[in-house]
């Protein structure tokens, strides 16, 4: 075999292989999640910071596709800032695919008497009612055009609903009039927990 077509099959397989042991790492993620495990290493976390984080990350994306990320409010949660920027991230990515290009996508921080509270809302088309409490399901997709599409297992909310359930909160979802939002909670602890003795 020629040595450039060899060079793009290696490169071609690499490629599948890094995306199975993602698919691997994120399905043993999710059992742990099934099996009642919760989130360790919590510490006091600014989440306007994480969603500042999320935004840098993802500029090239954004760029890319002319769109915008905004942050309104301010939050603190006693949580594992690692899986609550993956989760962040998770339907920031989401949103990007389905805003219209030059579109604002909006992260919401707001934190009531039992829990925080972020919420990622864009624009563009309604997500039919009757799928909103599938969204969540593994491998589930609104869109089955998009199946397989990009890359996309259809895990990532999934892995959002993982993490809020591991911080003792939840998800939620709702669209109507061109704007979609999906979001999770975190059990608004005041304080860290008590070392073990």
């Amino acid at each position: 075999m020629p040595w450039p077509n060899c060079a793009r099959r290696s490169s071609s397989n690499l490629e599948v292989l890094r995306e199975q042991a993602g698919l691997v790492n994120d399905m043993l993620f999710l059992a742990r999640a099934d099996q009642g495990q919760l989130a360790d290493s919590l510490k006091p976390t600014d989440l306007r910071l994480e969603a500042q984080r999320v935004n840098e990350y993802l500029e090239p994306l954004l760029e890319d596709r002319q769109q915008r990320v905004q942050v309104e409010g301010d939050a603190t949660a006693v949580c594992n800032p690692t899986l609550v920027r993956r989760a962040t991230l998770n339907l920031v990515a989401n949103a990007t695919r389905y805003t219209p290009r030059g579109g604002v996508i909006t992260i919401r921080l707001s934190r009531g008497p039992k829990h925080v509270n972020v919420v990622v809302r864009n624009p563009g088309a309604p997500i039919d009612p009757a799928v909103l409490p599938r969204l969540f399901d593994r491998f589930f997709r609104a869109d089955a055009a998009r199946e397989r599409s990009s890359g996309h297992h259809g895990l990532g909310l999934a892995i959002v609903r993982a993490i809020a359930l591991m911080h003792g909160g939840s998800t939620h979802a709702q669209s109507s009039d061109g704007w979609t939002e999906i979001g999770f909670s975190l059990a608004a602890l005041p304080s860290l927990p008590p070392s073990p003795t």
